[in-house]
């Protein structure tokens, strides 16, 4: 009668935890997603801001070396503490990443959104772990139904959100009962972030051919092609970030990284003849580029746009301004996959929609969590030939993916 007692509490303990927890991060998602989008449309009408890119890099250099402490980290710092709990998750972490993103996207930074969502929901379940003096095993489960709760309601994809905060640590490092609060916590997270009235960009996929041996064969050759341009993405991430680790004082590292990104972006502009205040300013590469993600599954995109962003994104979050890969990720891969269409015998959107999950997957290493999300967000219809470009850009995607600490703790 006792040990059935301990596990109803046990059981009424983590539902409220789950609950409170997607209910707390599903409306601080709302707000970040609502002030995200001010910004987004307050940046694109004074285009000017832009121009300010290296002060607002400074600042948000200034503020994480003085002031945020192990928070720079970042997603790196979750998959740390997840292994070696004794490391903490600074709370300031969540209203530094929510700035920090902010700042960037206002002043033309070209970055996500995911690594702020699962670092803000990270930061807020883990405070649970002193609030019911949790244990190290339960502290993992935590910091799984932070990271599931902060991905769903950013991307409105609860169940891969679910599978992607256990698969980031590995499968293996987990304890498949963590899959029930992690889907829990998802689910109202996502719920909770649609009841403050927020929606999510739906991409379709109007045509899928049947799947015989004319469609395997350029299903195949894409799915190379997108985990090469995953691999890329890793390689360039770590130069980038070999370089700027050379600029001794770490706040000057965005400062210069912004200079460079705003010359950029003008000599884009002069080769593009596109113009701001009489001078060449190309700002097509520049935030999460959402409009160019849905123009590649409608119409014909530039042939080389997956590479100018694939550079920018690398070079913008390794000079140190803030927001995640996985947006720019859905961008690299659509737009390549609407570079492919002249190539390859399939439909445009299926090739959009298959780049859009398939470099995520070679990128962060999650094609499980890939899989479902591209059943989540194009059908069951389209499954096999998302399925199978993104496995096989997951083995070309390379070994060390965009998380360096999967690498440190041997996953």
């Amino acid at each position: 009668m006792n040990g059935l007692k301990i596990h109803i509490v046990h059981l009424f303990t983590w539902t409220f935890i789950c609950t409170i927890s997607g209910i707390l991060i599903g409306s601080i998602a709302a707000v970040f997603l609502s002030s995200l989008d001010f910004v987004t449309q307050w940046r694109e009408t004074h285009l000017w801001i832009i121009y300010t890119l290296p002060i607002i890099g400074l600042l948000i250099g200034v503020g994480y070396y003085y002031f945020g402490g192990l928070a720079n980290k970042g997603n790196n710092l979750i998959i740390e503490a997840y292994h070696s709990p004794q490391k903490k998750i600074p709370f300031r972490m969540a209203p530094f990443i929510f700035i920090g993103t902010l700042l960037t996207h206002l002043a033309g930074g070209s970055a996500g959104r995911e690594g702020t969502a699962v670092q803000m929901g990270a930061a807020i379940a883990d405070q649970f772990t002193k609030i019911f003096s949790l244990q190290i095993a339960q502290r993992k489960t935590i910091l799984i139904i932070g990271i599931s709760a902060g991905f769903a309601a950013v991307f409105g994809t609860p169940m891969a959100a679910a599978i992607f905060a256990m698969e980031i640590m590995l499968f293996k490092n987990c304890k498949l009962i963590n899959l029930l609060p992690s889907l829990l916590s998802a689910y109202i997270a996502h719920y909770t972030c649609l009841a403050w009235g927020i929606q999510h960009t739906t991409y379709t996929i109007p045509f899928i051919p049947f799947f015989t041996f004319s469609t395997f064969l350029p299903t195949m050759v894409a799915g190379v092609f997108f985990g090469m341009a995953a691999w890329l993405f890793s390689s360039l991430s770590e130069l980038w970030l070999t370089l700027f680790n050379k600029i001794k004082f770490v706040p000057l590292r965005p400062f210069i990284g912004g200079i460079v990104i705003v010359c950029s972006l003008i000599l884009l502009g002069y080769f593009t003849k596109k113009t701001f205040l009489f001078l060449p300013m190309n700002t097509s590469f520049i935030g999460l580029g959402i409009p160019h993600i849905i123009n590649s599954f409608l119409v014909p995109v530039g042939s080389y746009d997956f590479l100018l962003k694939l550079i920018l994104t690398t070079f913008t979050l390794s000079a140190g301004f803030k927001g995640g890969e996985v947006t720019p990720l859905f961008y690299i891969g659509a737009t390549l996959g609407n570079a492919l269409f002249v190539w390859l015998p399939l439909p445009m959107a299926l090739l959009a929609g298959m780049g859009f999950v398939a470099v995520f997957s070679g990128a962060t290493h999650c094609v499980v969590a890939s899989v479902v999300l591209g059943f989540e967000m194009f059908g069951f219809e389209a499954g096999i030939f998302v399925g199978l470009t993104s496995i096989i850009a997951y083995f070309f995607g390379g070994a060390k993916g965009i998380y360096s600490a999967q690498l440190k703790e041997g996953i």
